[in-house]
Formats: structure tokens, sequence, C-alpha cells
């Protein structure tokens, strides 16, 4: 067992040489990402330590460690001996070295050499699967229950969707398309959480005699790119052709219009020629009111209105018990891309009632669903962002931080690297970018100006064009809550919780 200890102190201290002569390479020259990834593996377990020696908690775990790898070279060859002879046999492969060196020394060593590093590698992959394991076992039986309630969330809205638009189907009110699912839950890295929140989008499109201008806001009054809903009438003679068809709204008397053609998106939903996004909310949480009538569910399942704001949002109860909270927000495309403008929140103190932000949520639920495609069966780079959505309760970072992190690591490593084998690696590399993008104040947008955002995900050109936003450029360096996650991951690493 003294042998045992000081050959893992000994290996110990030569991993963490090693992870200091090429950090220190790092310093003098930037790696390119991907070779330095191609480098990682020959010194992914020394990184894993050398993330620990820098907290005070190493110490004690290291001898914890020691002590434990020590008892699992000896118990398991004590337990396997007859109770009189245990002691005796213990000892005997030691003795009969001594005999063999003092007969047969070159042999003895080369075997002794071949078989101290095949006990090597046995043990350093016991000890990464150790690791894997207590990391897997920290999330587990998460994935398939949130899968199968988004199926569920998804199956609901939409039948809500088809229902809604039968109901606007003869109105000037805006027409609703397919419900998108976004955010954490449908990207498959949601913690479970009581309060958890499954997030859709509702893309909306001008109703007849009616076109959307949007109108970017200059003025800068809230962070962030902004935009203004310009709702306009058109003109519409040209597709009279038969008695009761569509009136134009610019070319007939308004009387006429409100006898026969009722009230148009500008009375209902705007201020002014700009659409409203809190009369838009409300008349949107009236529509799911009156379409949950219907369904058969509600007989046996309770709806719940949540209070709102920016978007309708509303708890499902079964009869089971278990509750689904559901968020759906709505808003209007960019040109033909996969960004919008929509209803969600801003970090503003206050937002105009005709400020509708940027959204990127589509576009980053399509991101993910690519890379499930790309990566090997069974990546875990939705596994590391579930350990950090965990890791990060009660700091102040943000799970969209460490999300913004991953999408632009994944960009910039080979996919082949995101495996299970490479878990503890990925969790490790995620902090070391994190603590060299606090370290420089700037963390870049994943959209805005980033070549590499893939060529599936359709961008529109100001937006490829842009200078890259730093995310960053207000954000403190916030050392202290950076050590007590790099603590965290330590504890979670090495000990599994």
């Amino acid at each position: 067992m003294q042998q045992r200890a000081k050959f893992l102190r000994q290996k110990m201290a030569q991993l963490v040489q090693e992870v200091e002569e090429m950090y220190q390479r790092q310093g003098e020259e930037e790696m390119d990402e991907k070779q330095r990834c191609e480098k990682e593996r020959g010194f992914s377990w020394g990184a894993l330590l050398f993330a620990a020696l820098q907290q005070w908690q190493f110490w004690a775990i290291a001898g914890v460690l020691v002590l434990l790898f020590g008892l699992s070279w000896w118990l398991p060859r004590r337990s396997s001996e007859p109770d009189g002879n245990r002691e005796s046999k213990e000892y005997q492969s030691s003795d009969s070295n001594r005999d063999h060196k003092s007969h047969r020394k070159e042999d003895h060593n080369s075997h002794s050499k071949e078989e101290q590093e095949r006990v090597d590698e046995e043990e350093e992959e016991n000890y990464a699967n150790h690791v894997r394991t207590n990391l897997e076992r920290h999330i587990s039986g998460q994935a398939a229950d949130l899968a199968t309630d988004c199926q569920t969330v998804e199956y609901f809205t939409d039948r809500l969707i088809s229902t809604l638009r039968r109901l606007l189907s003869n109105t000037f009110l805006p027409n609703l398309e397919a419900a998108i699912g976004v955010g954490s839950a449908f990207e498959g890295w949601s913690p479970r959480e009581e309060d958890m929140t499954f997030r859709v989008f509702v893309p909306m499109t001008p109703p007849r005699g009616h076109v959307f201008h949007l109108e970017l806001d200059t003025e800068k009054t809230i962070p962030g790119r902004n935009f203004r809903i310009h709702v306009e009438q058109v003109c519409t003679c040209r597709r009279e052709q038969y008695p009761g068809e569509m009136l134009c709204f610019l070319h007939r008397p308004e009387e006429e219009l409100r006898n026969k053609q009722g009230r148009s998106i500008l009375d209902l939903l705007c201020t002014g020629s700009y659409l409203d996004v809190h009369k838009t909310a409300h008349w949107f949480n009236l529509l799911v009111k009156e379409a949950w009538v219907s369904f058969p569910e509600s007989h046996t399942c309770k709806l719940k209105m949540l209070p709102f704001s920016r978007s309708c949002k509303f708890q499902m109860k079964r009869g089971s018990g278990k509750c689904i909270l559901i968020e759906m927000m709505f808003g209007v495309r960019q040109d033909n891309s996969d960004i919008f403008v929509s209803s969600q929140s801003t970090e503003a103190v206050f937002t105009p009632d005709t400020m509708w932000p940027e959204s990127y949520a589509v576009a980053e639920a399509k991101f993910f669903r690519l890379m499930a495609r790309d990566i090997p069966h069974n990546s875990f780079h939705l596994k590391c962002l579930h350990v950090f959505a965990q890791m990060v309760v009660g700091s102040d970072f943000s799970s969209c931080t460490f999300k913004t992190v991953v999408m632009h690591l994944l960009t910039t490593t080979p996919l082949s690297g995101w495996t299970r084998r490479d878990f503890p690696l990925r969790l490790l590399e995620i902090m070391r970018y994190l603590r060299h993008r606090l370290k420089e104040k700037r963390l870049n947008h994943f959209f805005l100006g980033n070549e590499g955002v893939p060529e599936e995900i359709v961008l529109p050109s100001d937006i490829r064009e842009a200078e890259p936003l730093n995310l960053f450029q207000h954000h403190a360096e916030a050392r202290h809550e950076f050590e007590e996650l790099q603590d965290r991951l330590t504890r979670l690493l090495l000990l599994g919780h």
C-alpha cells in the first residue's frame, strides 16, 4: 500500500507538470483550437487533477483517493484467499519477486514493468469510469422524463394552434404558424425542477390586407437589438372579384368596412400603427381560454392561466396531479430567416409596449438539433450543459452564459471529442474557456458576426456581417463566483456531489 501510494503521488506530480507545461506554452502562443483538442487526450486526467489542485479541498480529497486506490488493490486479493492463508499469500508475490531478482533479474524487470504499466492503465481507466459514473448518476433519470413531457407539450400545442387557426380563419387578426419548441427543455438539457417551464414560440404573419415592416430601434433605449413592428394596410381592390369578398381597407368607406368586415389588427392590437406586445398577449390569452373549452381534456385536466405581461403562460394539471407549466411566446420572422422579433421579456427595467426584442431562441433550438444529428451517438454535450445548469443555481452566472460557451466550443473543436469518454474533460474545458473569457472581459454573442454558425441556420445578412457583440461588456470579472463554481465542479468530479 505504501508503494502504491508513492506511485500515485509520483503519477499525480507527473500529470500536473505536463499540464503546467501545456498552459505555459499556451501563454506564449495561442494554440489553434482543433490542434489543441487533438493534444488534449494525452493529458485529460492530468487536466482534471490540475483543476482540482487549484482548490484547497484537493489535499484532503487526494489523501482519501490514495487510500481508496490502495484498498482497491489490496482488498480484492485478500478477499479471494482462504482465511488461514490470506496474510502469507498477500506477500508471496513480493517474496517471489525478490527470489527472481537474484536469479533472473533482467527478465523479471521486464515482466514487472509491463505488469506495472498494465495495472496503471487499469487503475486510471477505473478512476475515469468512477468519475463518469458519478456525473451520470448526478443527472440520471432526467432525459427520458424530459423527452416524454416535451412530446406531451408538443402534442397539446399543435392541437391548440390548429383550434386557434379555425377561430381566426375569417378575421383580420394575425395568422398563427406551427408552434416551435424552444429553450432548455426542448433542447434537451434542462434540469428537472418543479417549476420548469416548457417554452414554445408561435410565429405570426399579417392578416389579409396588411403587411408587417420591422423597424430597428436605432436609439438604443434598451440593451440588445430591438424592433418595432409597423402594421400597414395595403390595397386589395383587385382581389374584389365576387360579392361578399374582402373589401379594400384603403379605398372603402370606414362605415362599410365596419359593418361588413369587422375590426382589423390596427384597431385591436396596435398602438398607433405599431403592434403592441401587451395588447397582443391579452388577446392571445383570451383565445387560449376560448379554445380550451372545446378540448376533451378540459373535463379531466385543469387549465390555470397565470399572470402575463408579454406572453401567454398557463399551468396544466392532470388528473394524476402532475403539473406542466407552459409559456407561449409569439413574434414575427425576419425575412425568411430563423431569427425573430418576439414578445420575450428584456433585461431592461422598462420596455415600451411597442418594442419587440430580437430573439435567437428558434435558431438556438435548430442549432442543437443539428448537433444531435452530427455528434456521435450518446454524446454528452447536453449533459455538460445539464451539469452547469444545476451548478449555477445561487450564483451570479446564468445557464445562458454556459450555453453560449458550449455553442462556441461545439463549432471550434472536433465533434468526435464530445463523447462519454471525454465527459469530465469537456467540463474542465468549458470552465477553462469561461475563465479565459472572464480574464479578457469578452464573451462574443454566438450569432452576431460569427462566421462559425452552421450554414443550415438561416441568418439575415446584417447579422452575419455585424460586428461581434460582447456579452461581457458590462460584466464584472466575478472572480469569487467563478472560484466557487470551480469548487463545485471539483467536488462533483471527485466525490460525486
